[in-house]
């Protein structure tokens, strides 16, 4: 009895599929991975305008002399905060994470955080316009929160028609 290893064939002759061309394989791994038109659509330009702009918010105060502590700490919680919680969605949507976690209503999940993250934004930058006394970083910080705001109703109003007048006309599928 020999206990040596055996050689088993899995090719053509033994009934088995021939495996796909590489080139083919890594081009449909990409397509399922990753959402390319994400990239180019009005909503994924939207979001990244959004991080952007409370990017160069944070920044501008962060930089700045403060003249209000309480005031800019929060105007820089409410922006990171939204900052992340964008990122968040776009990853979402560019790698089709909802897919997997059906779970969870995204589009209502993107409606709420929107709706409340541009309430508390809306605050933070005329509580940070009120208080900049003419500093050239603390307006530009506010100014930028209050971009970042109007991009945030267009984001509402983009995601309210996709989780509500869809959802109750029935054309989301």
């Amino acid at each position: 009895m020999s206990h040596g290893a055996r050689v088993i064939r899995t090719g053509p002759s033994s009934g088995a599929p021939p495996p796909p061309p590489p080139a083919a394989a890594s081009q449909g791994a990409d397509a399922e991975l990753m959402d390319g038109a994400y990239f180019r659509s009005c909503a994924g330009m939207i979001k990244v305008a959004q991080m952007i702009s409370l990017l160069v918010a944070f920044i501008s105060v962060n930089s700045s002399q403060w003249t209000d502590y309480t005031a800019y700490s929060y105007f820089q919680i409410v922006a990171m905060c939204d900052l992340v919680m964008i990122l968040v969605f776009y990853v979402v949507h560019i790698f089709r994470i909802y897919r997997l976690l059906t779970c969870i209503s995204w589009p209502l999940a993107e409606f709420l955080h929107y709706l409340i993250g541009t309430i508390l934004l809306l605050i933070a930058s005329i509580v940070a316009a009120s208080k900049s006394y003419n500093l050239t970083g603390l307006v530009a910080g506010a100014t930028f929160g209050f971009l970042a705001t109007i991009l945030c109703v267009l984001s509402i109003w983009s995601s309210y028609k996709v989780s509500c007048i869809t959802q109750s006309t029935g054309k989301y599928h």
